[in-house]
């Protein structure tokens, strides 16, 4: 049994980072501020060297007393372990140090629980939690078990873990039939916007880049943007208004971490779809940080995981007003821009960006000169609704001359309208 005498409070802990190669430092203070955004408060770090895991402790058996100690001393609530322990493992150090010990995929999980607002996000946040403990419904459950003889225990009937895990088979059924309905949903909204022609743009990048503040800058949203990793869980869409000549929408998508888990990214296809479906990647990352080139190769492995590696994708070097770098772009063999550096807090270089994505999206737009009848000024109108007349003028019939740039999705929609307007297109572009 656990020590019952300790904090209740459950957030006073004892960080257990191992030494596993190069780069330990940037990984202890990545995991310090996964603790911190857990809300755990840090009462000391312990950093073993362990380049073979022992399948006991993981750690050690010499180290894990070494953890014991340190929970006695500072009388820790919990034990926080960078590394993804086996159910064992997990269980073998609660019983050395006498209290809650969570692994690196615990307490991401601990912070999507508390980041997840929206129905989808607390479906997809639960869904991943029951796959985890799935696999250590043993822990606790021995003194329940029924079937181990005794008073009052003997006779035929399934084990208590038996039971928890057919409870939570069924429960995992459920929330998979409900994330298919949401799914469904958005696959049907995704469907409307490419059938309208609309454009989609989805942020990525590793947690704490400023997606959301980048996000919020050029959709003039309001999407919670914080300096803490996963501030930004559930997934965004907002209509994205500065592209002239397109229909643009934006996802604000989860961010990316080192060692994401599997499952979590599994769990989580639902938001990272926006990704997957997306006409262009803005891949946003923070130029300031020193191990920017691994976060940007972490990131690849999780787009490579949900096959979204070979979109066109554009690269955002954020918080150029703390790396001191001026705004810039870069072109690739194509002459398109592929990178640009800006700052999303002072908004230096976002209209860099913003060129970047229209001259994009703008490239196969096709260009028609009209002469458009008076009685059309419905069409004249939903031009301009549109942003796509670059030439107008005022005929003595009063008929309008106009130069009219669209891409061709938008031209079929208006072809496709059964009204005179749709006519009168459908009538244009068959001519040509």
């Amino acid at each position: 049994m656990l020590d019952q005498e300790r904090s209740k409070k459950g957030n006073q802990a004892i960080l257990v980072c191992p030494v596993t190669g190069l780069g330990h430092q940037e990984k202890i203070i990545e995991f310090k501020e996964l603790a911190l955004s857990a809300g755990a408060q840090i009462l000391d770090i312990m950093s073993p060297s362990r380049k073979i895991p022992e399948p006991k402790f993981y750690i050690g058996s010499g180290n894990a007393e070494k953890v014991a100690e340190l929970v006695d001393q500072n009388n820790a609530d919990l034990v926080l372990v960078d590394i993804a322990l086996t159910p064992a493992q997990q269980r073998n150090l609660e019983q050395a140090c006498q209290c809650l010990v969570l692994d690196r995929t615990s307490l991401i999980l601990d912070i999507f629980s508390q980041r997840a607002r929206s129905y989808e996000g607390m479906l997809q946040v639960e869904l991943a939690q029951l796959k985890y403990l799935a696999t250590r419904l043993v822990r606790g459950w021995s003194h329940l078990e029924r079937q181990k003889g005794g008073i009052g225990m003997r006779g035929p009937g399934e084990t208590q873990l038996e039971t928890d895990r057919r409870l939570l088979a069924i429960r995992v059924k459920k929330l998979n039939a409900k994330l298919e309905k949401v799914i469904a949903q958005r696959e049907q909204g995704r469907n409307s916007r490419k059938q309208g022609g609309t454009k989609m743009i989805a942020f990525v990048g590793y947690t704490n880049a400023g997606k959301s503040t980048l996000f919020n800058h050029l959709t003039e949203s309001n999407v919670y943007a914080a300096d803490q990793l996963f501030a930004t869980l559930d997934p965004t869409v907002r209509k994205f208004p500065n592209i002239r000549g397109n229909e643009v929408v934006a996802s604000d998508t989860v961010g990316f971490v080192r060692d994401l888990p599997h499952d979590l990214v599994a769990a989580f296809q639902a938001t990272l779809q926006e990704a997957i479906e997306a006409d262009l990647l803005i891949h946003v990352i923070d130029s300031n940080n020193p191990e920017q080139d691994d976060h940007m190769t972490e990131v690849q492995s999780v787009l490579k995981q949900i096959k979204a590696d070979k979109l066109p994708m554009i690269e955002v070097f954020n918080k150029i007003d703390m790396s001191g770098v001026s705004a810039k772009t870069h072109r690739n063999s194509d002459g398109l821009v592929n990178q640009c550096w800006l700052s999303a807090i002072t908004g230096e270089g976002v209209d860099l960006l913003l060129t970047a994505i229209e001259e994009r999206f703008n490239r196969t737009h096709v260009v028609k000169d009209i002469i458009l009848p008076a009685n059309l000024g419905k069409l004249r109108a939903l031009f301009y609704q549109y942003d796509a007349i670059r030439e107008e003028s005022f005929n003595d019939d009063n008929s309008w001359s106009l130069k009219v740039e669209l891409p061709p999705e938008k031209w079929k929609m208006l072809a496709a309208k059964d009204d005179e307007c749709g006519k009168f297109i459908h009538k244009l572009t068959n001519s040509e």
